[in-house]
């Protein structure tokens, strides 16, 4: 019998794949790149490992790609033989159960057997870590958090998953608004696990939503060694810290990570596709010109118009056509989002219908200018928002979208009243894009009441 390193029973049999699939657990929990060339050697050593095999498959399904559907159902059915060759622990079931369902469209339904393997055994840092990645998909903030707290009386001090759960908890403490508590729980996690790259992560969250972009360039500043480890995720943490170059109006700065470090890799990958979109759109909208910077994101875009795995990526694919003017790509990338919204046929699908018709129909109205249209579409899909899953950083992007929407299109009350409530949010305080457009309005209004002065006279 064998133990991981997080104290659950598993099916292996050799301590070589034991130590193989420990290295996996621990490299997944820091978000390292090392992760599939562990697992590769836990299959090595032993190749009917019905667990390591439902993983790979989440892990697949988690890429939101469409051609690695295929690889995560082979997943499945090598998973599944391999129990036949190797019987498997109630908890093993449920992560096979977990992938299978999954694959039939529920994504919430895998949720439920993480959430069971956790009453099971709440110390299981591997289902909670798989439950919060999956729900953070979902856009389930209130889900994350209930599962990270129900399970966190369980770990005592020297549980070698504590580190990486209070880096969850952080993230899911921000997320809700409590920016000190967030940061306190960030800063013990890391206190134990100096590589969660994920609660490191969460203090820059808190730097952004209280409007504090100098505090957090300090806060990264010298860190870089705790994202360095890291897969496609560190490309993120770098568009963290362009985010605070941009608040504080440092535009060549922002620009610089970009080429550096945020595209320096031209990769594919819908996070970091969403990274550099919306950054980019950020930017334009403070009036600076990116220069050709869109066109190899609309060429790799043009290429994901079909994909339709979350509303979230086709979102950012769909500013990248945009942003590029790829008119026949964007018609077809709204037509597929049309039909799959239509069919209802998953949960995936009704995140295509809700809010992703609205919101794709205002980025659409927004680059063709008509700023009424893009408002009145944007401003309904804010609602519903959060159902395109990520976080409310990287959800701003279109918040600041509809904001500037209503400016142009004249609609003052309503943008300010976003604006507000956007504020409100933030600590209650102005960032810089706040500032710039509180003034804009200010502006707009002065200039209509000259107006009206004039006309009278």
């Amino acid at each position: 019998m064998h133990f991981d390193v997080f104290g659950q029973q598993t099916s292996l049999t050799t301590p070589q794949a034991q130590n193989s699939w420990d290295a996996t657990l621990l490299a997944f929990m820091a978000h390292g790149a090392a992760t599939p060339t562990h697992l590769g050697e836990t299959f090595a050593a032993e190749p009917d490992f019905a667990l390591g095999h439902a993983v790979k498959g989440m892990f697949y399904l988690l890429l939101g790609r469409s051609e690695l559907i295929e690889t995560a159902r082979d997943a499945l059915a090598q998973a599944k033989a391999s129990i036949a060759q190797t019987p498997v622990t109630a908890r093993e079931m449920h992560f096979v159960d977990a992938l299978d369902v999954w694959m039939a469209g529920s994504p919430s339904k895998a949720v439920g057997h993480m959430e069971q393997v956790l009453v099971n055994n709440p110390t299981d840092t591997l289902a909670m870590k798989l439950s919060h990645a999956i729900r953070f998909v979902l856009g389930d903030g209130i889900g994350m958090r209930r599962s990270v707290e129900r399970v966190l009386p369980h770990y005592d001090t020297d549980h070698a998953g504590r580190g990486y759960l209070l880096g969850c908890h952080a993230f899911t403490l921000e997320e809700a608004g409590e920016y000190g508590a967030a940061e306190q729980a960030a800063l013990k996690g890391l206190r134990v696990s100096a590589d969660d790259a994920w609660g490191l992560h969460a203090v820059a969250h808190v730097y952004d939503m209280t409007c504090n972009a100098a505090g957090g360039l300090k806060w990264l500043e010298g860190r870089e060694a705790a994202w360095a480890h890291c897969n496609n995720f560190r490309y993120h943490v770098w568009w963290h810290k362009a985010l605070m170059h941009l608040d504080l109006g440092q535009h060549t700065d922002v620009l610089a990570l970009y080429d550096t470090e945020i595209r320096a890799d031209k990769t594919d990958d819908y996070r970091d596709i969403s990274n550099a979109t919306s950054l980019l759109s950020r930017l334009e909208l403070d009036g600076v010109d990116v220069g050709n910077r869109w066109e190899e994101l609309a060429e790799i875009s043009a290429n994901r118009t079909e994909d339709g795995c979350l509303i979230f990526a086709d979102l950012h694919y769909l500013l990248a056509l945009i942003g590029d003017n790829r008119e026949a790509e964007i018609k077809r990338l709204t037509a597929r989002l049309y039909r799959d919204a239509m069919s209802d046929r998953d949960e995936m699908a009704r995140r295509m219908a809700r809010p992703g018709l609205s919101a794709a129909a205002g980025l659409e109205a927004f680059g063709e200018a008509d700023f009424k249209t893009a408002f009145l579409n944007l401003s309904h899909a804010r609602h519903s928002i959060q159902l395109a899953g990520g976080s409310h950083a990287q959800r701003d992007v279109f918040e600041r979208l509809t904001i500037d929407a209503g400016i142009r299109a004249g609609l003052l009350h309503d943008a300010e009243n976003i604006l507000k409530e956007r504020m409100t949010r933030r600590a209650e305080r102005e960032d810089g894009y706040a500032s710039a457009r509180l003034a804009m309005i200010s502006d707009a209004r002065s200039a209509f009441l000259r107006g009206e002065r004039l006309a009278a006279e």
